[in-house]
């Protein structure tokens, strides 16, 4: 899979902005009283201006309000239609998963930074340096140290961006030395030997966690060495100086234990070649520009409440518009997939959740517990042991399977504040989930069916490239070596059934059962887990879940867990950084704005916009306390798809002067002809760029 990377892409600004500021300073800074104002908003042209007149005046011609319009609306299609041909250059970047020669890259650049601290503070004790989708980092930890001449006890090392700059120099001098990176395999003992004698007891309690003999230590020369499995580059002389760049400090708890020492994590981005690293820059740019916790502000769409609890969301009315479009889209699409759409409670007691055992290995995740009655009840984490419980409901025979029950299942786990992010970490999110019970030789079909239906929805949204992993059995696990087998073999004869592409984690999947991974690609390149498809071996033993088979016996069910979007929330926030806010016309929370010029006509807006929601569209009628060009760039910088700008001649033909966000002026439409358009649009997730009737400019 690849990394694709739009550097270009269409301007964040429209041409309608732009025009907006060539206006005269004299437009601009001109007194108007109320009552003109209310009387009538002419727009201001570019090379012109007009005097505003009530259509009640002696001298007003009905026309000339619309001619104003067309002219405005004319001049800007041109510029639109270049922005929407503009070719978009790309740049591919590779991923470690691809590229082993990237990943020996980040990770020997790792070690390198390591020794470039320890050479730069000596007292800095080295923890774990793993390479991560970008680059890699590694955490440190400093101790109080004491001055050997006054005895003063000197305060542990903050890392600065100073700091940082000097860490670089002295990795590009340690590269530019182009030290052997060879691998040593000692006895335990000898590790722990060496770990000792330079003073290193994070490092003791990695080798105590390390399994398996003889232990790898990899060295840099013989300047500096790391336990470390590999791989590496031959030599420090093939990292390229110039790809490489030392990014943040962050805080970090050794082992991700609160109660444990405070580590400081420095985290960097590597790759092959500077014009790579360039391009990955621009991303990160273009990243910051689409946050979605900032769009979710500027569009007034989600909000983190902190009076109420951080990491729940409050969705608000234009968010919610959209939510209820993704949510019905959901529910029919798997009702349509021959789905059953099922409610469970939000709360249950604890004994399920031990029996389910996530009392037991997920305790950890999982809020504190309610007494009721003298009883405990546990906020559910989880949805499948509901859905377990209605399974066990009544004997099921073989001829009844497959189920296959989806949920819109809101749960909440325990995170940590340092770990909440917008929408993509919270407490409290609701899944699309969905369970398949199955008989064995149904699975393959079952799966397909899932890859089919996770295609059909994730392409509705605009996501048409993914990355695809197949995890097998770890060492710790469920289930018999048969089960295994066949689970895996179903899975993999899935993804070659569907050809798809596809990479093999091994000792990957999850203690119950094997499972397939998706990723989807984002319009600037990055990669988001979001869906997941998994089997589950370990919860129809718990729940004792059974079915008659043909010959008379009880035999277990096949479970297969799965979610497409992983849960609305942070699939909102990825699709709301996909788009830069700029949802496409079927998930818009306002899909067309009706701008009136006089006040004459603010009736007749609303007339057609009552009639638009009744045909089930959402419009929005703006005030129509401001000048055309106001108007226009407010809905502009709103996102709004569709516009219908509305004079005088507009109101008295039934006709709407329309002008597409993305495809700029469409002409003019009789009311019906243009609703019409957009219900096709939205029911079939399309931009609208039929063309209305051409407007001629009278003179």
């Amino acid at each position: 899979m690849t990394l694709i990377l739009s550097l270009s892409g269409r301007k964040a600004a429209s041409f309608m902005t732009r025009q907006v500021k060539i206006m005269s300073s004299s437009s601009r800074k001109s007194h108007v009283s109320a009552a003109q104002t209310r009387a009538i908003r002419p727009c201001t042209l570019p090379t012109s201006s007009s005097l505003a007149l009530s259509p009640s005046s002696s001298c007003y011609n009905r026309n000339d309000d619309h001619n104003r319009i067309v002219r405005f609306m004319s001049a800007t299609a041109e510029k639109s239609q270049q922005l929407e041909e503009e070719e978009k250059k790309t740049i591919i970047l590779p991923t470690n998963e691809e590229d082993q020669d990237l990943l020996k890259i980040r990770h020997s650049s790792a070690h390198v930074m390591a020794m470039a601290v320890q050479q730069a503070f000596p007292e800095a004790q080295v923890t774990i340096g793993p390479w991560i989708d970008n680059g890699f980092y590694y955490d440190f930890y400093f101790p109080e140290t004491v001055n050997e001449e006054t005895g003063e006890v000197i305060p542990a090392r903050k890392l600065t961006d100073t700091d940082l700059k000097e860490i670089k120099k002295a990795m590009d001098k340690i590269i530019s030395k182009d030290y052997p990176i060879y691998r040593e395999e000692v006895s335990r003992e000898e590790a722990k030997r060496r770990i000792e004698g330079i003073n290193e007891p994070f490092k003791l309690e990695i080798l105590d966690s390390i399994k398996t003999e003889p232990i790898t230590i990899y060295h840099i020369g013989e300047e500096w060495w790391d336990l470390c499995a590999g791989p590496h580059v031959e030599s420090t002389g093939k990292l390229p100086k110039k790809a490489i760049q030392l990014e943040s400090v962050a805080g970090a708890y050794w082992r991700g234990d609160e109660k444990r020492e405070m580590l400081q994590r420095i985290y960097a981005t590597a790759w092959k070649e500077p014009e790579q690293l360039k391009a990955f820059k621009k991303m990160i740019e273009e990243a910051k520009k689409r946050d979605h916790r900032v769009l979710g502000k500027q569009l007034d769409l989600f909000s983190i409440q902190e009076d109420a609890g951080g990491g729940l969301v409050f969705w608000h009315p234009k968010g919610s518009k959209v939510r209820h479009k993704i949510e019905d889209f959901w529910k029919q699409t798997h009702v349509d997939n021959g789905y059953d759409i099922v409610f469970t409670p939000h709360i249950a007691n604890l004994n399920l959740w031990k029996t389910s055992g996530h009392n037991d290995f997920y305790r950890d995740g999982m809020f504190q517990q309610m007494e009721v009655e003298n009883e405990e009840y546990q906020i559910k984490p989880m949805n499948c042991p509901f859905h377990c419980l209605m399974y066990k409901d009544e004997l099921r025979s073989y001829r009844d399977l497959p189920f296959r029950w989806g949920e819109l299942g809101t749960v909440y786990r325990y995170e940590r504040s340092g770990t909440l992010h917008g929408l993509m970490r919270v407490r409290g999110f609701t899944q699309d989930d969905a369970h398949i019970f199955c008989l064995p030789e149904q699975l393959q079909n079952e799966i397909v069916g899932v890859l089919n239906l996770t295609e059909q929805i994730l392409t509705r949204f605009g996501f048409e490239q993914y990355d695809i992993m197949l995890s097998t059995r770890p060492e710790k696990s469920v289930g018999s070596d048969k089960i295994w087998e066949s689970a895996t073999a179903a899975l993999e004869g899935a993804l070659k059934e569907r050809g798809w592409k596809y990479g093999i984690d091994e000792g990957g999947g999850a203690f119950y059962g094997p499972k397939i991974d998706l990723k989807i690609r984002d319009a600037i390149g990055r990669s988001w887990q979001c869906s997941t498809v998994q089997c589950d071996f370990n919860l129809p033993d718990r729940f004792g879940l059974e079915y008659v088979s043909a010959e008379g016996t009880r035999e277990r069910p096949i479970m297969v867990h799965r979610a497409i979007f992983g849960s609305i929330e942070r699939f909102f926030g990825i699709l709301v950084e996909n788009t830069a806010g700029d949802f496409p016309f079927w998930l818009a929370p306002t899909q067309l704005k009706l701008l009136p010029v006089t006040d004459s006509v603010v009736e007749y807006c609303h007339d057609v916009s009552k009639k638009a929601a009744k045909m089930g569209l959402r419009v929005e009628v703006d005030r129509g306390n401001e000048r055309l060009a106001k108007q226009i760039r407010n809905a502009e910088k709103a996102r709004i798809p569709i516009m219908a700008v509305v004079g005088v001649k507009e109101m008295e033909t039934g006709t709407l002067a329309v002008r597409s966000r993305k495809k700029g002026d469409l002409g003019s439409f009789a009311v019906d002809d243009l609703l019409n358009e957009l219900v096709r649009c939205d029911e079939e997730a399309v931009e609208m760029t039929t063309m209305g009737k051409e407007e001629k400019t009278e003179a």
